[in-house]
């Protein structure tokens, strides 16, 4: 049962992104022209979603499924933040898709979203490789 459920959450998650339409390239597209706000409706409620949850974790030190402490370490602005950041938005805007959604894109049937997992693992490979230098 234990990988069971987070595989049912996977799943279930990315019925969700394909329901909400999230996944399409077209869309993601016309957002970054500013012309799909519902999704920066989403966008925004993850973010306050995210922040609700780091405030909460914060205040209340909950323990992981294994009795582990369960704690967020702080980080500090880099150069490497700024091109990181950069990099990413425009991997976002021309493969119309974040990391997550990359997974829900394959199961959907998009072949081309190899392509796009193919570029993230290989972004994350190099950013293994030059963390020592980018800081």
């Amino acid at each position: 049962m234990g990988r069971l459920r987070y595989f049912l959450l996977g799943a279930y998650f990315g019925l969700v992104l394909t329901k909400s339409q999230v996944i399409s390239w077209y869309k993601i597209r016309n957002m970054f022209y500013f012309r799909e706000p519902d999704l920066y409706l989403i966008i925004g409620s993850a973010v306050l979603v995210g922040a609700l949850s780091v405030r909460l974790i914060k205040r209340y030190h909950p323990r992981t499924f294994q009795g582990e402490p369960l704690s967020i370490p702080g980080k500090q602005l880099t150069r490497g933040t700024v091109l990181g950041g950069f990099l990413f938005g425009l991997g976002w805007f021309t493969t119309g898709t974040c990391p997550g959604p990359i997974y829900a894109q394959i199961g959907a049937g998009e072949a081309w979203a190899l392509f796009t997992l193919a570029g993230a693992l290989m972004g994350a490979y190099l950013y293994a490789r030059l963390r020592p230098w980018i800081g």
